[in-house]
C-alpha cells in the first residue's frame, strides 16, 4: 500500500515538472518570438537585404533551401527566415537533399542560443539579432 501511495506522489510530481517545465519553455519561445518578429521588422526598416539560407549536413555538404532570410551566426547554422521564423540549418546528410534541396522547419526559439552547448558556444537572443542588425 505505502509502494503504490509512493509511486503515486511519484507520478503526479513528474507530471508536474513535466507541465511546468512545458510552461516555461512556451513561454521563453513567446518572449523570443517577439525578440524575432521586432529583428525582422528593424531588418526590413533598415534594408537589410535577405539572402537564399542553405543548409549544411553535419559532415559539411552543403544543401540548397527555399528560405530566404538573415544568417544570425558566423557558421551559418542558424538563420532568421524572412517570415518570422526561426531556422537551424544544420541537417542529416541527404542525397537526395544534395540533388533536390531541403526544407528546414522552423524551430521553437530559445532566449539563449545554444544553451547546453560547450562553453562559449551559447548567447542570448537578443544579443545575437542586435549584432546583426549592427553588422548590416
Amino acid at each position: 500500500m505505502a509502494d503504490d501511495d509512493w509511486q503515486t506522489q511519484r507520478a503526479r510530481a513528474v507530471a508536474h515538472h513535466g507541465a511546468e517545465l512545458d510552461r516555461r519553455r512556451a513561454a521563453e519561445a513567446e518572449q523570443a518570438t517577439a525578440l524575432i518578429t521586432a529583428f525582422v521588422e528593424d531588418a526590413k526598416a533598415q534594408q537589410l537585404p535577405t539572402e537564399s539560407l542553405r543548409a549544411r549536413s553535419y559532415s559539411g555538404r552543403s544543401y540548397r533551401t527555399p528560405l530566404h532570410g538573415w544568417y544570425l551566426n558566423s557558421d551559418r547554422t542558424i538563420a532568421v527566415g524572412d517570415d518570422g521564423r526561426y531556422y537551424s540549418l544544420l541537417v542529416p546528410p541527404s542525397a537526395t537533399g544534395w540533388l533536390a534541396g531541403v526544407t528546414p522547419q522552423p524551430e521553437r526559439p530559445r532566449l539563449i542560443v545554444g544553451e547546453g552547448a560547450r562553453d562559449g558556444e551559447s548567447i542570448p537572443l537578443e544579443k545575437l539579432l542586435a549584432q546583426r542588425l549592427k553588422k548590416g
